[in-house]
């Protein structure tokens, strides 16, 4: 009888250990180490040999891809789901996965498509009442309650579907494994089960994935370098806005997003995202600015709110909600050093409106002239639109892909666009008024 190896893995990182420890020395968790038994591989006399095909001879299906008739979820994807892949679908409990899945497999199912939906967490009926609120009747949906991994590829190879739903890949167990559901050994064998079915069948497999505290999948790293695009669903629990995005996709781009808002009949895709954040705006109100976040061919119009007031206790604050906290102390002392305002006594909030987080150096200069609206509690005004990446100079940097966002901000009725010096020659075309700036002090100068 082949000797079973016992070894311990992170469930953070996936690093193996020769026993256990309290603190993974990789990286760095505490009580993230668990207990996982493996068995050797069996030896299989006369195994076939591989069958190798030159790269030219392989053949290419135009048709490769499916289309969810989702629009958002399609671009997410880099143009809809691709034919034996596997994807990792996560997001925190109560977010809508598993509402956005049923709907997509509503649409799928709809035109014509063969769909298996397991569930390990649902009842049949549980399933069907969810259906019948999002308004979901499809004949060529299946469902089944069911966790064993051998038995969910017994259905697959019987119906040969288009899509296979397994919702979640923490509650499915192969009857091979001696662990319970949801460890580290049964997550990993289901998941390279599903894996090898899903390229010898050309199905494609969705696997939902809880997260942790910390907003990562739960489950060894191996797990996402194992499958093919890994798609996070985020938002605030209190907030309407979700947001779609892929940390991995082997088949397209990882820089776009898709925004849905959530109705009582489900996750709706939203045409203008622009127009969602800055409809409750209040423009009247000092440290107030819009500024622009470019996620991939999508550019986004965010509202960015500042609060400066003395502090009262001690060392002064500095809070930011959507925006990088490091970020936001360099901003104070360029701000100081730089343009002469003195901001070391006083505590400084950021919030970003909506739920986004803003990633990129373009929203710099906005977020600089938010704070000292709030300092010197003058409105900006609300038609303006201000580009610009700081440096360390004081100095406002160019950003990429200005001239698309001076179009939409054209369509959104802005009548007067601040930007980087240098980037303003080819932009008179649009009919607004642009103004380059070369300092932060120049844009304070100016707007104020």
């Amino acid at each position: 009888m082949a000797k079973i190896k016992t070894v311990y893995v992170c469930d953070d990182c996936g690093a193996e250990h020769p026993k256990w420890v309290g603190r993974c020395s990789t990286c760095g968790t505490w009580e993230s180490v668990k207990e996982f038994k493996q068995s050797p591989l069996k030896a299989i006399p006369n195994r076939q040999r591989s069958e190798l095909k030159s790269l030219d001879q392989i053949g290419r299906s135009e048709e490769n891809r499916i289309r969810t008739s989702q629009q958002e979820f399609d671009a997410v994807l880099g143009g809809g789901m691709v034919k034996g892949s596997i994807i990792l679908f996560g997001g925190q409990p109560g977010i809508g996965k598993s509402t956005l899945l049923l709907q997509l497999c509503g649409l799928m199912a709809g035109s014509g498509h063969s769909i298996l939906y397991f569930s390990g967490e649902e009842s049949g009926e549980q399933l069907a009442m969810r259906a019948d609120r999002l308004g979901v009747k499809a004949k060529n949906l299946m469902f089944a309650n069911e966790a064993v991994v051998e038995n969910m590829i017994g259905a697959i190879n019987e119906h040969k579907p288009m899509l296979v739903v397994v919702d979640s890949i923490q509650t499915a167990y192969t009857e091979s494994g001696e662990n319970l559901p949801g460890s580290i050994s049964q997550v990993r064998e289901s998941a390279a089960q599903l894996l090898r079915v899903a390229k010898e069948l050309n199905v494609c497999i969705v696997l939902v994935g809880h997260i942790t505290k910390d907003g990562f999948l739960a489950g060894p790293k191996m797990l996402e370098h194992l499958v093919d695009t890994v798609l996070y669903l985020e938002g605030d629990r209190n907030s309407q806005v979700r947001l779609l995005r892929a940390a991995k996709n082997r088949f397209g781009s990882t820089s776009e997003l898709g925004v849905y808002e959530m109705k009582p009949e489900g996750l709706i895709p939203v045409e203008n995202p622009a127009k969602l954040f800055l409809s409750k705006r209040h423009s009247d109100v000092s440290g107030t600015v819009i500024v622009t976040s470019q996620e991939g061919s999508r550019t986004f119009f965010l509202e960015v709110q500042a609060l400066v007031a003395g502090a009262s206790y001690g060392n002064p604050q500095r809070n930011v909600t959507g925006f990088d906290l490091r970020r936001l102390q360099m901003l104070l002392a360029v701000l100081e050093r730089r343009a002469g305002f003195q901001l070391g006594t006083q505590d400084v909030f950021i919030n970003v409106v909506s739920g986004l987080k803003i990633a990129e150096p373009a929203a710099d200069l906005g977020v600089a002239i938010a704070i000292i609206s709030s300092l010197k509690n003058q409105v900006v005004d609300a038609g303006a639109l201000i580009i610009g990446e700081v440096g360390l100079g004081g100095e406002v940097r160019n950003v990429g892909q200005i001239r698309r966002r001076v179009e939409e901000a054209k369509k959104l009725g802005f009548n007067h666009v601040i930007l980087p010096y240098g980037e303003h020659k080819d932009l008179k075309d649009f009919g607004l008024q642009i103004t380059p700036v070369r300092s932060v002090s120049e844009a304070v100068d100016i707007i104020f």
